[in-house]
């Protein structure tokens, strides 16, 4: 955690290099090229306005509790009784299995990129098991990664991190810089479908790129995306329960567990999406623009099934100058590390602090510890390469992380805020039940877009939860009472309030669910105006740029006033 000792503001850019990653990048382009301006609703999926639920209270509460990972504060919610100690041990084994899907998802898109960039060969056989160039550079790229992460831990972490940002950021304005140069307005409008320039969604997508590129359409409908104003408002649905849960215990949550203050969480939060969005989204929209102009004669010449995912390093490769590439390469191969790092780094706390320090050998030296670390670092990497080697695409492992596997963290993690009779049982069986979901929906339905499997998982997932909760004991008082002491979430808490003001006689309950919920929205439509901006300027639509700006002006006005002057480090009793 960097003892506690690092400034909110490093972190902030730190954990926004995080969100530079190649893969990500990756789809980003791919979506942008296929669905123009409607694309910025569609990382709804993760959801991306899960930042600003964070933001603006979640990052307060999740830093008053003073822990190190996200399963140690499931003790101080539910205590160290067998309920305890399964939910303890159920979110130690989510943090893992997601920390392997992201590397699995890393490597699928670390691999694509090399492969079109890197002049090698690097394929050969082993048996009847035939191992292509992209395994080949994503295993290297991950092994490297791995190896400083593993000797530096937080510190490396960050200064890196904010080393690659300040490295990523002049990048992505040079490419935009050169996209613009190179690319017209005329040029884009003739290389679009009508409704391409559209931000607003529809019930259907309104795209029809019959007779401009006969495979997009293709795309779109294995996407599973044509039904445009049902997967908007589905994402929406699902960002709002995924958000209240709170950050998933990774890198996101340990940023916000290693800053100074609450007061300094919050603003580590906000300052990631303001530092990160306008330059990424600079780079997607001038990376996509060459696509749409240069890319897609070539790919549509070629005929045949196309690979919408390599469209970014084909540009790379291909248009950009040298010295550009050079500068764009170094930039994104920094963010792949930077984000990789982040997850390499988070992993091992659990498998250490939570599980082999905690039940299996509590008294080891800090030797012991430290080369256990090393140990599951590896372990955490080698595993996520083997679930890379089978994973057919970004955006497959894209839509299996964001609806499937949160789908089954939701239910939980949001009840664990809120309702003061949810126990560590109800936790465990809710997370074991939304687990099982996920993994049912992998296994037996690959080929069904998980976002609409999502209420299904929700629902297993909301059921274990009450039932696992309701057929055991409540949480004893003294652990509530000490909890909403200090985390003083909104929620129904009334009973452990009363209790509390026993204990605690000036003790006030939390009246501001009104205030957050609409500062919630502003910071919704604040963070879609850093990302929309970007690209209306890079494509040269001035009323699209103009109505951005004048929104992030209103919207930042709002929020300085009602949310950044009003945040409270601890609440006063």
């Amino acid at each position: 955690m960097g003892g506690n000792t690092l400034k909110w503001y490093f972190l902030g850019l730190s954990n926004g290099s995080g969100m530079f990653d190649i893969s990500g990048t990756t789809w980003t382009v791919t979506i942008l090229f296929v669905y123009g301006l409607k694309s910025v609703w569609i990382p709804w999926l993760w959801p991306v306005w899960n930042q600003m639920i964070v933001m603006i209270f979640m990052a307060i509460w999740l830093r008053r509790s003073g822990v190190m990972t996200g399963a140690e504060w499931i003790t101080t919610r539910f205590g160290n009784d067998r309920g305890g100690k399964l939910a303890h041990i159920i979110v130690v084994v989510f943090a893992i299995i997601s920390a392997i899907g992201f590397i699995a998802y890393f490597f699928v898109g670390i691999g694509k990129f090399a492969v079109t960039i890197f002049p090698w060969d690097l394929s050969f056989t082993i048996g009847a098991f035939r191992v292509i160039s992209e395994y080949s550079y994503a295993t290297i790229l991950l092994v490297l990664t791995t190896l400083y992460v593993i000797k530096g831990g937080m510190y490396s972490v960050v200064a890196t991190e904010v080393m690659q940002f300040v490295v990523m950021t002049v990048a992505c304005i040079a490419v935009a810089w050169f996209a613009m140069d190179q690319v017209s307005a005329e040029q884009i409008n003739a290389a679009v479908p009508n409704g391409w320039f559209d931000i607003m969604p529809g019930w259907q997508d309104g795209l029809d790129w019959g007779g401009l590129f006969d495979q997009v359409n293709d795309k779109i409908a294995q996407d599973g995306f044509g039904m445009f104003g049902a997967f908007v408002m589905m994402m929406f649905f699902k960002g709002i329960f995924s958000s209240l849960a709170g950050p998933v215990p990774g890198y996101d949550m340990q940023r916000v567990l290693s800053t100074r203050t609450p007061r300094d969480a919050a603003k580590m939060s906000g300052l990631t999406s303001l530092v990160v969005f306008p330059p990424r989204y600079l780079m997607v929209a001038g990376l996509g623009i060459l696509g749409l102009v240069y890319v897609a004669p070539v790919l549509k010449a070629g005929g045949g099934e196309v690979d919408f995912e390599k469209i970014l390093p084909y540009v790379i490769n291909n248009l950009l100058p040298v010295g550009l590439k050079g500068i764009i390469l170094a930039g994104l191969l920094a963010a792949f590390m930077s984000t990789v790092s982040a997850f390499v780094n988070a992993a091992p706390a659990y498998i250490v602090n939570d599980l082999y320090k905690r039940y299996i050998n509590p008294n080891a030296s800090e030797k012991k510890y430290l080369r256990i670390s090393y140990i599951s670092s590896a372990g955490i990497v080698v595993v996520g390469i083997i679930f890379g080697f089978f994973s057919a695409s970004i955006n497959s492992l894209t839509l299996w992380i964001t609806s499937s596997l949160y789908g089954g963290y939701v239910a939980a993690n949001v009840l664990k805020w809120i309702w003061w009779r949810f126990n560590g049982f109800g936790y465990f069986w809710g997370m074991l039940a939304g687990l099982a979901g996920s993994t049912i929906k992998f296994l037996f339905f690959p080929d069904t877009p998980d976002i609409f499997l999502f209420p299904i998982i929700l629902a297993m997932a909301a059921t274990g939860s009450f039932l696992g909760c309701l057929f055991t004991a409540p949480v004893d008082d003294q652990i509530l009472i000490e909890f909403y002491k200090n985390v003083r979430p909104w929620g129904w808490w009334k009973p452990v309030l009363l209790k509390a003001r026993e204990v605690y006689p000036g003790i006030t309950k939390n009246k501001d669910l009104s205030r957050d919920t609409f500062n919630v929205m502003v910071a919704i439509v604040w963070q879609m105006t850093l990302i929309a901006a970007p690209i209306y300027f890079v494509v040269r639509h001035q009323s699209g740029l103009i109505v951005s700006l004048a929104l992030f002006a209103i919207t930042s006005i709002i929020l300085k006033f009602n949310w950044l002057d009003k945040i409270k480090d601890y609440e006063k009793i």
